[in-house]
């Protein structure tokens, strides 16, 4: 295990990120998409949260190198956040790896999410 390794384990093991997203209004989840679903660093750190324990709004967003991925953000990622108790008031967003900086495709996501977002978030109503 690389040094680097060690210390992203560590911070996931320690309480004080689990704290920060239970505390926070707006939590975005972000993955690149590995073997079609979210990484196991992901789940090791959702993990940490129990059953309701999240309590403000989460985006579901992934990135992936194909197309046939899409669904995953939605379908894998989605029911884990609900399960911890996060509000997920839109749908889960997918990019291509490829192309997520010069793709419509975010800024079109934003322009339908943002007011579905807005009205489950404190303080962005």
């Amino acid at each position: 295990m690389t040094a680097r390794a060690r210390v992203v384990c560590v911070l996931l093991l320690c309480a004080g990120p689990v704290t920060a997203v239970q505390a926070a209004d707006l939590v975005v989840v972000a993955s690149p998409t590995y073997k079609a679903t979210y990484t196991g660093l992901l789940k090791l750190f959702l993990d940490r949260f129990g059953a309701s324990s999240m309590t403000g709004t989460a985006v579901p967003l992934m990135l992936g190198g194909h197309w046939k991925h899409a669904l995953a953000a939605e379908l894998l990622l989605k029911p884990v956040l609900v399960e911890i108790g996060a509000t997920c008031p839109t749908t889960g967003l997918f990019l291509l790896d490829t192309e997520f900086e010069a793709s419509d495709a975010l800024d079109s996501w934003l322009e339908r999410a943002r007011p579905q977002v807005a009205a489950t978030t404190k303080g962005l109503a």
